[in-house]
């Protein structure tokens, strides 16, 4: 496995980065044992590194995957929408309660759009930088999924060590440019980038030999990759460690059932409906009903979805 720092932060991280939201309620609702297991499996093999935030309701998955580790071996970033110091340290209170730990490595504000929305929630990002000053956070970021977002991380460089940003081969999930805007963005950012959805949320699966080869090809310290089963995770590791991949592992994961997910965030714009060319989303009561056996999991229903809640799991 291949490790780096994360940005100035003293943090060592490895390449691949575990992404979490997958093994939880919001995805493949998992157990916090059945999730633990497979976290736990990719920590065996060098994975040291691992994603979530309080609105995935992981940490139970996280705490079972660690038993029996050290605390610091594992880095653990999670993240919250928190606006004012109450909501701030709830947030991380939570965190460290459900974690069982003492201190989180990265916390950050969650879907960060602009320099407006980081204004939004400074309160909760100084009170963030003084759990930082007693220890309880190592380093304090954004994640975002829109370049203004990355900009923003720029002007509060001295406040915001880490960015987590959507990046892809087909820029999908961005939301207010394309991908090389946001490359260009990132590329002017001076401190930690793990950057999230390399598969576009799924809608990329048919093109993942040409996704992971454009990430790879990045200067980001890790990617975070969702993974929700042992055979995923053993793709992706071989993936980042270059080792040769088996015909039939590739199989499997080839023929592996999906679905169109619809998260809870949806807000109901219909585009996706409008978009799809299987009429397989209709106009339900507030958000779209997805007739499954008529998906083909092209993925273009994403491409127009501006909250990026449509996944393929």
């Amino acid at each position: 496995m291949i490790y780096n720092e994360l940005g100035k932060t003293g943090i060592k991280v490895s390449k691949l980065c575990f992404g979490g939201l997958t093994v939880g309620p919001l995805q493949k609702n998992k157990t916090p044992s059945e999730g633990g297991k497979i976290i736990r499996y990719a920590f065996d093999q060098g994975v040291n590194f691992i994603d979530t935030a309080q609105l995935y309701h992981t940490y139970e998955h996280i705490k079972s995957a660690m038993l029996g580790l050290r605390r610091e071996d594992i880095v653990i970033s999670s993240k919250s929408y928190a606006y004012d110091e109450k909501t701030a340290l709830s947030s991380v209170y939570e965190a460290l309660e459900k974690l069982g730990t003492e201190y989180i490595d990265i916390f950050m504000l969650h879907e960060q759009e602009s320099e407006h929305t980081i204004r939004g929630h400074f309160e909760a990002l100084e009170t963030f930088l003084k759990l930082k000053e007693k220890g309880i956070i190592r380093a304090v970021g954004l994640s975002t999924h829109a370049v203004a977002g990355v900009e923003a991380a720029i002007k509060y460089s001295n406040e915001i060590e880490v960015i987590h940003p959507i990046l892809n081969v087909s820029g999908l999930g961005i939301t207010d440019g394309t991908r090389d805007d946001m490359l260009e963005a990132i590329s002017n950012y001076n401190g930690g980038i793990y950057s999230m959805k390399p598969l576009g949320g799924g809608h990329l699966l048919n093109r993942v030999e040409e996704s992971f080869d454009f990430i790879l090809k990045q200067k980001v310290d890790a990617v975070a990759v969702g993974m929700q089963n042992f055979d995923e995770v053993d793709y992706n590791i071989k993936r980042f460690t270059e080792e040769m991949i088996s015909d039939d592992l590739k199989n499997r994961l080839r023929t592996q059932v999906r679905k169109l997910h619809i998260a809870d965030w949806c807000t109901g714009c219909f585009k996706c409906v409008e978009r799809c060319g299987q009429k397989a989303l209709l106009k339900g009561e507030g958000r779209p009903i997805i007739l499954q056996d008529k998906c083909v999991k092209c993925g273009y229903c994403g491409s127009v979805c501006p909250e990026f809640c449509i996944k393929v799991v």
